[in-house]
């Protein structure tokens, strides 16, 4: 009878400690078969955002699993340490994947938002495993709007004046009468990734159906091209939202104020760059000379409050966003409106919650995002404009979009949803238009690469610090590899890891290179040069635009200019916006002044240089699309001669490899919008790349050398 009681107490203990086995080895099995899915996704190149909310979770579920761990003392015997190696196992893995991809590093930060989504799989991973999954706090309430500064909030004198003599805004119900049915197919389908998806795989040319202009007569002395005419007869005959990605050059500003005044848009916020405000003032009074604009400055003592456009800066919109969701704004436009591809920036936020604001008082109003480079790395990148136009918000499409997806009679599982839901979303104001194909008459461009030797202390100097770093990743990856069984040829993925730290890794020693300071000098190295072919250019060919990232690169491109008795005009970052114009209008209008000198980030957008045909690239940029805007300063609609942009490249340096991936990385906004077969290259960083480049050809140089 005693041994029967033992029996029945071994019994219950067994029964008591099998659901701890199960829950031990269950979820870490669990995980090493997601992690196994995310590794497999990032080597393919599928950049989806399962995917990453799949790594998010892995990481999440990883780091809570070795606390749990390492906290039961009852776990120290060889099971605990068993368990502990398998985490450790998955632990190399995420961190290899996120070498790959660096994209996936920002999933790892403590303050990373984790979606409703990555909050779903966590409860089903831990319920697959036996666990009950902990009770989550409710979710708080999203700020209606972002946090504001305000000490620094305004509102003008003059708006003030505007709000007391009209307190009332007119009420407009028909806000309710425009409610969309409620979804019902699609219910609980995943709609933003196979969105996403439908414009990564490519397509025909995305451009909205557009009515033929009854007329192309803007003012009494200016017409419109038909392209420009078809937008604007868009938004008189109703259509109140657009993407226009016109090729930079094609007349988009004049394109979205004349769709104002055709859709009675009024007041009409402009949101721009702080570099083009007078710009877009100007286009205002050329364009739509019965509408007042007002240009926003710092608090804006100087403001008209009754004026029918409010252009303002990103960098001053937070000061002044109280006062402009009160305005009764029925119209708002974004200027390159890839800046606000980050939701999570206070710029982006800003932009969005106005947006919001503006629909939910007005059924129909005029939201316009303008970009001629909606997508700078990512497919990712269009959600923020989306989200901005209303046709999408946090998690799901909404509104018309949604709408439209119900009418297509499938779902993300059937096949032909992707290319009906890309068309779908086209038709809510995708409006894009090449140069080739609507401006015939535009002369062609090219980009010409100069190869230039530094042969000069400069370029010794420059050498040895490449193989200075070589040398550097060279030890990192051999120390990395010692720890690891040997194998045959080049472990490819362990040159992304050792690159991905040296990147991100910062260096207290000031004589240390990195891949930042490697570029800065081989600029200061090639300006002398660059600024004596530009001088060659103006004498023999007229008037030249010479672009530069750093301040020094301009200062000794000035110096040799003055040197060479070469007038030349000025346009920086640091000057006022009259001082901008002054210089602006000084190369434009006067024939002594032969080179406009720029910077890049400053003049690189919302410029009109066609006043020139030749332009001199002195420094690369990081992307394809900055290259681009610099270039469309001069090719655009009015330039009558071939465009020409020649760019300055220090031969036998990292220089040369940059200049391969920037025109790798050409092929995104071309697939997504223009109907291009050509392939997304990955998205990883430039500067990654260029520091791969580095270390495999160090590596191959060294398996030469012994085989010699």
């Amino acid at each position: 009878m005693a041994r029967g009681a033992q029996r029945q107490n071994g019994a219950r203990t067994r029964t008591r400690r099998r659901p701890r086995r199960h829950d031990d080895g269950g979820i870490i099995a669990l995980l090493a078969k997601l992690v196994r899915e995310v590794e497999s996704a990032v080597q393919r190149g599928t950049d989806l955002p399962s995917t990453r909310t799949k790594f998010q979770v892995a990481a999440l579920l990883t780091r809570e699993e070795r606390t749990r761990l390492k906290a039961v003392e009852a776990k120290t015997g060889s099971r605990g340490a068993e368990d502990l190696k398998r985490l450790d196992g998955i632990a190399t893995i995420l961190a290899t994947t996120a070498a790959r991809d660096t994209s996936l590093l920002g999933l790892l930060a403590e303050d990373a938002v984790l979606s409703d989504r990555a909050r779903s799989l966590r409860r089903e991973l831990l319920e697959s495993a036996g666990r009950e999954a902990p009770e989550e706090p409710a979710a708080k309430p999203e700020p209606a709007a972002p946090k504001p500064d305000l000490q620094r909030r305004v509102v003008p004198v003059s708006v003030e004046s505007r709000q007391l003599a009209n307190p009332f805004l007119e009420p407009d119900y028909s806000a309710v009468a425009k409610r969309t049915a409620q979804p019902r197919r699609l219910v609980g389908w995943e709609l933003i990734e196979p969105l996403m998806k439908s414009f990564a795989d490519g397509g025909s040319l995305a451009c909205m159906d557009l009515p033929e202009p009854a007329t192309t007569r803007a003012t009494r002395a200016l017409d419109l091209m038909p392209h420009q005419g078809r937008l604007v007869a868009a938004a008189a005959g109703g259509h109140r939202t657009f993407l226009l990605a016109d090729e930079p050059g094609l007349g988009k500003t004049a394109q979205a104020l004349l769709a104002a005044e055709a859709a009675n848009a009024y007041p009409l916020l402009v949101v721009v760059p702080n570099v083009v405000k007078m710009n877009w003032a100007r286009e205002a009074e050329l364009w739509t000379p019965n509408h007042p604009a007002t240009v926003v400055h710092g608090d804006g003592e100087r403001i008209d409050g009754f004026a029918d456009i409010i252009i303002v800066n990103y960098e001053v919109l937070d000061r002044h966003a109280g006062w402009l969701q009160d305005l009764g704004l029925r119209g708002m436009v974004v200027d390159e409106a890839h800046y606000i591809k980050n939701r999570k920036s206070q710029r982006s936020q800003n932009v969005l919650h106005l947006s919001e604001r503006i629909r939910t008082r007005i059924a129909d109003p005029l939201l316009i995002a303008l970009t001629g480079t909606p997508l700078i790395n990512d497919i990712e990148d269009f959600r923020a404009i989306w989200q901005f136009l209303g046709w999408v918000d946090e998690t799901k499409p909404i509104g018309e979009l949604m709408g439209a997806l119900e009418k297509i009679g499938l779902t993300p599982a059937d096949r032909g949803f992707s290319p009906a839901a890309r068309a779908a979303v086209i038709d809510r104001g995708i409006v894009r238009r090449r140069k080739v194909d609507v401006a015939a008459d535009l002369p062609a461009r090219r980009v010409a690469d100069v190869p230039v030797e530094i042969d000069d202390e400069a370029g010794r100097s420059i050498r040895a610090a490449e193989q200075s770093l070589a040398r550097r990743l060279l030890t990192r990856y051999d120390r990395a590899l010692a720890a690891r069984p040997a194998g045959e040829g080049i472990d490819h993925v362990l040159v992304r890891q050792v690159a991905a730290q040296e990147r991100a890794s910062k260096s207290t020693k000031k004589s240390s290179e990195n891949v930042f300071t490697m570029t800065r000098r081989i600029g200061q190295a090639k300006a002398g040069l660059a600024a004596d072919y530009a001088a060659q250019l103006a004498r023999s060919a007229g008037k030249v635009v010479f672009f530069a990232k750093h301040i020094d690169v301009m200062d000794t491109a000035e110096a040799t200019f003055a040197k060479r008795g070469i007038r030349y005009a000025s346009i920086r970052g640091d000057q006022s916006a009259s001082a901008r114009q002054k210089h602006i209008d000084a190369f434009t209008n006067d024939p002594e002044v032969a080179v406009a000198v720029c910077s890049l980030t400053a003049a690189g957008v919302g410029l009109n240089l066609q006043v020139a045909s030749n332009m001199v690239l002195a420094e690369l940029s990081w992307t394809d699309a900055e290259q681009t805007q610099a270039i469309d300063r001069i090719h655009r609609i009015g330039q009558e001669e071939p465009v020409t942009a020649w760019r300055i490249i220090a031969a036998q340096t990292l220089d040369t490899r940059i200049a391969e991936l920037i025109d790798a990385k050409a092929g995104l906004a071309a697939r997504a919008l223009d109907g291009d077969d050509q392939e997304i290259p990955d998205s990883a960083d430039v500067q990654l790349e260029a520091l791969v480049t580095l270390l495999e050809d160090a590596l191959g140089e060294r398996a030469g050398g012994q085989e010699d």
